[in-house]
């Protein structure tokens, strides 16, 4: 009998492209991708902070590079990455700004908006127009993607609109061989959520809403991150990984 071969969760000889990558999520996946054998490009604005990323990965001994850019800035970024491609595109530069609805302005919504859709909708087209087959576009969305939450309706708009061009992109780009799907995170633990959670009786209300008991860490986007960028997910796309110790299980 023939044994079947798990699929390799190496990512050797692959190019990976990271936005939002000089701390939190997006760090984290950039660190992920490059343990298992990926030469990484992150991609954020603040030069000093992605200096200190991509050095750090490259200390550690891989392979890793950054680009100073703001994904908002199409025209700029478009020119940068002309004639590059990369096998894999995490797109994770997003940005919130929780209100209730009747206090939300018109730049609130274009921040959440121009950041979390435009950006991603429109680096995607033109990283696919040179990714090969086989690629992988990992799109971070959340959990807020799938149900609603007070204080949140621009932030859930956002997402949902990442959770359903996601799937589009997916049956468009499926007979080329390029995969697309969402990871969908809780409420991690990173720089920007730190400030939320030391609202009086924040942390209780998102605790009782999680199964698992607890918030989310850095840790916990790492593996899902390579599995949707690896071989073992080859027949996986137009799928949203919920990463949200069961939030939306209720």
């Amino acid at each position: 009998m023939t044994l079947p071969q798990t699929p390799s969760l190496q990512l050797t000889g692959k190019r990976a492209l990271v936005t939002g990558a000089s701390q939190g999520i997006g760090f984290a996946c950039a660190c992920a991708l490059a343990q298992a054998g990926a030469d990484v490009t992150l991609v954020a604005r603040s030069k000093n902070t992605l200096n200190e990323a991509v050095s750090a990965l490259q200390a550690a001994g891989y392979s890793a590079s950054g680009l100073a850019l703001d994904v908002n800035d199409h025209a700029t970024l478009t020119q940068t990455l002309a004639g590059r491609s990369f096998d894999i595109l995490v797109n994770n530069a997003g940005t919130n700004r929780p209100k209730p609805l009747q206090e939300t302005t018109a730049d609130d919504y274009a921040a959440v908006m121009d950041l979390n859709v435009k950006a991603t909708y429109f680096l995607t087209q033109t990283i696919v127009a040179q990714m090969p087959k086989g690629g992988s576009v990992i799109n971070i969305s959340s959990q807020m993607g799938h149900v609603g939450a007070a204080n949140r309706s621009l932030y859930c708009a956002s997402k949902a609109a990442v959770e359903g061009m996601t799937r589009a992109m997916a049956v468009e780009l499926g007979p080329r061989g390029v995969r697309v799907n969402t990871i969908c995170p809780t409420f991690v633990e990173t720089p920007m959520t730190r400030p939320f959670f030391d609202q009086p009786g924040f942390l209780e209300s998102v605790i009782a809403n999680i199964p698992l008991g607890r918030l989310g860490q850095l840790e916990d986007m790492m593996g899902p991150v390579v599995f949707l960028a690896s071989p073992a997910s080859a027949l996986v796309t137009g799928s949203a990984l919920m990463v949200d110790g069961g939030w939306t299980a209720r």
